[in-house]
C-alpha cells in the first residue's frame, strides 16, 4: 500500500495542478485588457473637448457631444470616423496630457482632422490652471511654477498652429473650427465671437495654411433662427449641448465643410446627405 501511494500520489498532484491551472490561465486571458483596435484608413479624427465628445449614445439625457452626430454623416465605406474628444481639456491640456500624441501616432497621409477647442481655454476656466491658455494668437508666453515644476504657457493661437504643424507633417489634412456659441443671449441674439476665440481660430488657420470653418457663426445662425426659447432645448447648461444641440452643431460642421474649396472630405459624406 505504501508503495502504491508513493507512486499514485505524485501523479495525482500533477494531474490536479494541470487541471486547475488550465481554467485559471483561460480566466487570466479573458480578463486581460483587449488590445486596441487598429486605426482604419482613410480616417477622420474629431479632436476637441466635451463639446465634441461627452455623454453616451443615444444621448437621450444630459450633455451630448457633436462628434457622435458628425460620425453618421459620413459614408463608412469611404472614411472611418474617430471621435477623440476629451472632456475638460483645452488646446493646451489635450497636448500636455498625451491625448494628442496618441492620435498623432495613428495618423497617415490622406487622413483628415477636424479640431475645435476654446470652451476650456476661455476665462471661465481660470480656476483650472492646467487648462488655461493666453487669450491671444501670437508667440507670447508666460511661465508658471518654479524649478522643475515650471511650465511655459502659450497662446490659444500658438497651440492651434502647433496642431496644424503636426498634422501637416503627417501628410494629413487639418480643418480648424471656431468654437460653437454658448447659451448666452443679448437682445434676442445668441452671443457670437466667443470672447475673441472665434477670430483667433480664424487667424491661426490663415497663418498656418489650415482649412477653416467658422462654426461659431454657422451654429449661431441656426440658434438665432430657432429663437432663445426653442434654442434653450438645445443646451444642457450654459455651455454643453443636448442631443438636439449636438445635431445642430454637427450639421453646421457639414455646412461649413461643403463651403470649403478643394476639400476632398466633402466627397466622403453619406449618400443621404445632400
Amino acid at each position: 500500500m505504501n508503495l502504491y501511494l508513493r507512486i499514485f500520489y505524485p501523479s495525482f498532484l500533477l494531474f490536479l495542478v494541470l487541471a486547475l491551472s488550465s481554467p485559471l490561465a483561460r480566466a487570466q486571458e479573458t480578463n486581460a485588457p483587449a488590445a486596441p483596435e487598429p486605426t482604419l484608413h482613410p480616417a477622420l479624427f474629431l479632436i476637441g473637448d466635451s463639446i465634441m465628445k461627452t455623454g453616451t449614445p443615444p444621448g437621450d439625457h444630459g450633455p451630448y457631444g457633436m462628434g457622435y452626430e458628425i460620425a453618421p454623416l459620413f459614408d463608412p465605406a469611404k472614411i472611418h470616423v474617430y471621435n477623440e474628444g476629451a472632456g475638460g481639456r483645452s488646446s493646451r491640456s489635450y497636448i500636455a496630457e498625451g491625448f494628442w500624441a496618441k492620435n498623432l501616432a495613428c495618423m497617415q497621409p490622406g487622413d483628415f482632422v477636424i479640431i475645435m477647442f476654446g470652451h476650456n481655454d476661455a476665462k471661465n476656466s481660470d480656476n483650472y490652471p492646467d487648462r488655461t491658455t493666453i487669450n491671444a494668437g501670437g508667440d507670447e508666453t508666460v511661465v508658471v511654477g518654479v524649478g522643475n515644476k515650471a511650465e511655459t504657457i502659450h497662446t490659444y493661437g500658438w497651440y492651434l498652429r502647433q496642431y496644424v504643424k503636426d498634422v501637416q507633417a503627417k501628410g494629413a489634412t487639418v480643418i480648424l473650427c471656431s468654437p460653437v456659441p454658448r447659451n448666452t443671449w443679448i437682445d434676442g441674439k445668441i452671443k457670437r465671437g466667443f470672447d475673441g476665440y472665434a477670430q483667433l481660430a480664424a487667424d491661426a488657420a490663415k497663418t498656418s495654411g489650415a482649412l477653416f470653418i467658422d462654426l461659431n457663426t454657422l451654429a449661431a445662425n441656426h440658434y438665432d433662427a430657432l429663437g432663445q426659447e426653442q434654442a434653450a432645448k438645445c443646451f444642457a447648461d450654459n455651455q454643453h449641448t443636448t442631443r438636439a444641440g449636438a445635431k445642430i452643431n454637427a450639421q453646421s460642421v457639414i455646412e461649413g465643410l461643403k463651403q470649403l474649396k478643394d476639400c476632398p472630405l466633402a466627397s466622403d459624406l453619406a449618400p443621404a446627405i445632400p
